[in-house]
């Protein structure tokens, strides 16, 4: 996903204050802990699934960095950085500990750059597209399984369980496109930029970093993706029910 090149612990301070005040707000408010709880399994879906497609795409252009470091794995503990699980959690965006790959071993084919590009957009992509199969079984479940399921304690965490897995994979996605470093977007429009653009965009790099920082801790980040965020969920929901029938 990503990784940050300058002192963390500046980081990790506004990290604690954050989760420690939403921790203290839980606290007072059972339900919002129940609902915290209920999003677990998403964030780990999500995660790992993000990381995995990273390490993946970097293996089929012929890079074996991930492969080596034992990165093309489904256990989430391959995967989870501690602090970015705990900002998905809490902050509804966050990252996974970054994939390392090696683009000077991708195939000659396409360039080292284009290579990056679809490598850092396959995080995001997987995100889009398990929010859309988690989608379709909430489908599923609404249109076949039973009134008496669906309105059991079971049922209704189980759909909580599914409507939060969708909702944090498009955040994930959605976040992760965002064009400033140390995210994947960054990486994504780089074969798109003219070559006096790129320079400058790798020049100021340290620069994007602190926008990054300024975005997240004041929410910006939150306010600029939600509307892609509502505009891709209505869709996936919209075209889940057109298959369905509900």
């Amino acid at each position: 996903m990503f990784n940050f090149s300058f002192d963390k612990r500046m980081i990790y301070v506004i990290i604690a204050i954050m989760v420690l005040s939403t921790i203290s707000g839980y606290m007072r408010n059972p339900g919002e802990l129940f609902f915290l709880l209920v999003s677990i399994p998403g964030v780990l879906v999500a995660i790992t699934f993000h990381e995995f497609a990273h390490g993946l795409a970097a293996y089929k252009l012929g890079d074996n960095t991930a492969k080596n470091e034992g990165r093309l794995s489904l256990n989430p503990f391959d995967h989870l950085d501690p602090i970015g699980t705990l900002m998905l959690l809490f902050a509804g965006f966050g990252w996974g500990k970054p994939v390392h790959v090696n683009p000077t071993q991708y195939t000659r084919k396409i360039s080292m750059e284009k290579g990056e590009a679809i490598v850092s957009f396959a995080g995001p992509l997987t995100n889009i597209i398990l929010a859309f199969v988690f989608a379709l079984v909430y489908g599923a479940m609404i249109k076949f399984a039973s009134v008496e399921f669906l309105w059991s304690n079971v049922g209704k965490i189980v759909q909580l369980i599914v409507t939060s897995t969708i909702s944090i994979n498009i955040g994930l996605g959605v976040f992760n496109l965002i064009p400033l470093p140390p995210l994947d977007g960054s990486k994504i429009i780089m074969p798109f930029l003219p070559y006096n653009a790129k320079q400058w965009f790798r020049n100021n790099e340290q620069i994007f970093y602190i926008i990054f920082v300024v975005i997240w801790i004041t929410n910006i980040a939150s306010i600029i993706i939600s509307p892609a965020i509502n505009g891709i969920a209505s869709g996936i929901m919209t075209i889940t029910k057109m298959i369905f029938g509900i």
